[in-house]
């Protein structure tokens, strides 16, 4: 089976050693929520989706890479994108028995890191991306942009992106000149709070980009936030130039990916109003108490009764005189800098011809595809 032998770790940071292997993961259904009925964000089609998947892929492997594993789901993104996509590298089409739900991201991821991948190209949003993080802390991403706000991941060019994890799977670039671990809020509780209206003991979650509690709100509840209800918002990066909870940290007191710092910002009633980006064309006033850095890994309660937003997501309430303490730690998953990967595969000559993985053979040499059950087990092959 193509992918069942296993290669060693890099033991500096628990990373896969390079060997041309590209992963694809692409949420059908991010850039389609009902978040568009309140706000102008752009809908995604799974065409549109197709035709990235297929650019980057043929950025990977023109950049080097020799194996791309995809996962199959109902809507065909990937496999409709590579099934006709005749490029020089091995296919592995992996059946996870998708069926549209939050759990078909975390059987791929696992099915990923099980096949030794060394670098995953991603399609979706912020929610996306923290689902791969809690499954695969460790993974090395190129992000690409469908959702909503989109803090999280970019709005790189499929090409360039794709080419950029060719580059970073075949070891041409290294992950500390240009992808340096993201930072990841942590939340936990030791009491009595609850998920999805059920009652929990106690939990861990966590967020990529921002951790807000909101008051009389609800558990679900995909609507923008009202901003007279936000209480605390800590974000891991903020800029004025973004969107969604984190922009209002943004206006207030910037943070970037590179910064070894949080923002925390407090909200209610008698605060400055503030006129926030909380939605693609969706401006909003939010009461500003106070604001200020959080240094790494330092502690920040937060507390009930409340409903707990992870990038977006109201998936916990915390009830009355309950708590939970929230940190940002330089703990989250390797982001590839799509420039400087390109930057430094250019420096080393990988786009000229006479000394590209490619050689001068032309890319549209047919591809051979392997198709197999999450378990291993061989579906079919074509040609």
């Amino acid at each position: 089976m193509a992918g069942s032998t296993s290669r060693p770790s890099d033991s500096r940071a628990g990373r896969i050693s390079p060997d041309g292997t590209v992963g694809i993961i692409a949420n059908p259904v991010s850039g389609r929520d009902v978040r568009r009925v309140a706000a102008r964000g752009a809908v995604s089609t799974t065409e549109d989706k197709r035709n990235r998947i297929a650019r980057a892929v043929i950025g990977a492997v023109t950049a080097g890479a020799t194996r791309i594993v995809a996962m199959a789901e109902p809507f065909g993104i990937a496999t409709g994108a590579l099934t006709d996509l005749r490029i020089d590298a091995e296919i592995e089409i992996v059946d996870v028995g998708a069926t549209v739900s939050p759990t078909d991201t975390i059987r791929a991821v696992e099915a990923m890191r099980a096949r030794d991948v060394s670098v995953l190209v991603t399609l979706g949003g912020d929610g996306t991306n923290r689902t791969i993080a809690g499954v695969w802390p460790e993974a090395t991403l190129v992000p690409m942009s469908t959702g909503t706000n989109n803090v999280f991941p970019s709005l790189t060019e499929p090409t360039v992106a794709g080419a950029a994890a060719g580059l970073m799977a075949t070891g041409v670039v290294d992950a500390e000149a240009c992808a340096p671990r993201s930072k990841l809020i942590t939340v936990t509780s030791q009491d009595g709070t609850s998920r999805n209206g059920q009652p929990a003991g106690a939990w861990t979650e966590i967020a990529l980009v921002d951790t807000v509690t909101i008051a009389d709100d609800f558990v679900g509840n995909r609507m923008p936030a009202d901003g007279a209800r936000l209480r605390q918002v800590l974000v891991s990066r903020a800029h004025p130039a973004s969107i969604g909870l984190s922009s209002l940290a943004g206006l207030l007191q910037p943070c970037s990916f590179d910064d070894d710092a949080g923002v925390l910002v407090e909200c209610g009633p008698g605060g400055r109003p503030m006129r926030v980006a909380l939605a693609p064309g969706l401006y909003r006033t939010v009461p500003v108490i106070d604001h200020r850095r959080v240094d790494l890994g330092e502690a920040v309660e937060l507390g009930g009764p409340t409903v707990l937003s992870l990038d977006g997501d109201r998936e916990r309430t915390i009830g009355p005189g309950a708590s939970a303490i929230a940190d940002v730690q330089r703990s989250g998953p390797r982001v590839v800098n799509v420039e400087r990967a390109l930057e430094l595969g250019a420096a080393a000559g990988v786009f000229e011809t006479s000394r590209a993985p490619t050689g001068d053979r032309a890319l549209n040499e047919a591809s051979k595809f392997h198709y197999h059950h999450v378990d291993g087990t061989p579906i079919r092959d074509c040609c």
